[in-house]
C-alpha cells in the first residue's frame, strides 16, 4: 500500500498561523470578525475532530481496503491522469455528501457543528464533528475504491479537498475574477452556504469546485452579507454540548411522538420536519415566505 503524509496533521501549524494572522488583520481594520470564546470552542472541537478521526479513518481504511480488493477495474496511481479523474470522482462525491447532509437529519445532526459559529472566519473552517464518521458519512465515497481507484488515494484527496476548504473561511476577501468564481468555491460562495438567511439556506455545498452546484440547481450567488450560524442557534460555547446538541434536539423530537413512522421521519426527513407542523424545513420556509 503507497504511504501519503498526514496532510491535516502536518497543515495544523498553518492553520494556527493563518488565524492568528486573521485576527492581527481584524484588529487593524477594527472589524469584530472574531469573539474569543467562540473561536476556542472552534478550535476545541477542531482537536477533537482529530482525535475521534484518527480511530474512525482507521476502520474507514478497512472497509476501503475490503472494497478495492474487490474492485471491477485498476486505476493506476502511478499514472499522471488517475489524480485528476480522482480529483473529480472525490470533489462531486464531496457534493453528494454535503448536500445530503443538509436535507437528512441523520448526517444533519453531525453536520449542524460546523455551522453552529455566529462568526464566519478561519477558526470556523475547524469547527468539525465528532461524530460524522460513525453515522456512516464515508459511504458517498465507497464507490471510488470499488471502481478502482486505491484507498490512500481516495483518503490523500479528501484531505486536500479539506486543505483547500479552510482559506475559503473568511470575510477578509471579497470576489475573485470571474472565471475562478465561476469554477472554484470561493469565500464568497461558502459565506452563502453558511448563512441562516431563507435565501442561503442549503445552498452552495460544493468542496472546491462549485460547478456541481451550477450544475444540480443549487447555487447562489452572494448579494448581502449573510447572517451566520443556525435558524436555532446553541447559545453555549462548550464543546461537549456544541457536539451534541443536534443529537440530543432530534432525540426529544423523537420522544413527542409514539408513532414508529413519526420516529423514521424525525431521523431520514429534512432537518425542521415535524409530525405536528411545529416546526418547518427549507422547503417549507421557502414557501411560506414567497
Amino acid at each position: 500500500m503507497p504511504q501519503f503524509p498526514n496532510l491535516l496533521l502536518h497543515a495544523v501549524p498553518a492553520f494556527v498561523l493563518l488565524i492568528v494572522v486573521e485576527v492581527l488583520y481584524a484588529i487593524k481594520i477594527q472589524k469584530e470578525l472574531y469573539q474569543v470564546k467562540d473561536a476556542a470552542t472552534s478550535i476545541a472541537l477542531g482537536l477533537g475532530n482529530l482525535v475521534t478521526g484518527f480511530f474512525a479513518k482507521a476502520l474507514i481504511l478497512l472497509v476501503f481496503t475490503w472494497l478495492y480488493e474487490h474492485r471491477l477495474f485498476t486505476i493506476d496511481y502511478t499514472l499522471w491522469w488517475a489524480w485528476i479523474l480522482c480529483f473529480f470522482a472525490d470533489d462531486f462525491s464531496y457534493y453528494w455528501f454535503h448536500r445530503v447532509s443538509h436535507s437528512v437529519r441523520w448526517f444533519w445532526a453531525s453536520h449542524a457543528v460546523h455551522h453552529s459559529s455566529e462568526y464566519y472566519n478561519l477558526a470556523a473552517a475547524l469547527r468539525q464533528t465528532w461524530t460524522g464518521n460513525i453515522t456512516g458519512s464515508f459511504i458517498f465515497w465507497t464507490w471510488m475504491p470499488l471502481v478502482g481507484f486505491h484507498p490512500a488515494m481516495v483518503m490523500l484527496m479528501q484531505s486536500i479537498s479539506l486543505l483547500y476548504q479552510f482559506w475559503i473561511h473568511t470575510e477578509t476577501v471579497n470576489r475573485f475574477p470571474k472565471w475562478f468564481e465561476l469554477v472554484f468555491n470561493t469565500p464568497s460562495h461558502h459565506r452563502v452556504h453558511h448563512g441562516s438567511d431563507i435565501e442561503y439556506l442549503d445552498r452552495n455545498h460544493g468542496g472546491t469546485l462549485i460547478i456541481w452546484d451550477r450544475l444540480f440547481g443549487t447555487f447562489t450567488q452572494e448579494y448581502k452579507r449573510p447572517t451566520y450560524g443556525l435558524t436555532k442557534n446553541v447559545a453555549t460555547y462548550n464543546p461537549v454540548k456544541v457536539a451534541f446538541h443536534e443529537w440530543i434536539r432530534m432525540a426529544n423530537d423523537i420522544k413527542k411522538t409514539n408513532s414508529a413512522k413519526n420516529w423514521l421521519n424525525y431521523i431520514i426527513q429534512p432537518p425542521g420536519w415535524s409530525h405536528d407542523g411545529s416546526t418547518k424545513t427549507t422547503a417549507e420556509m421557502r414557501n411560506s415566505s414567497s
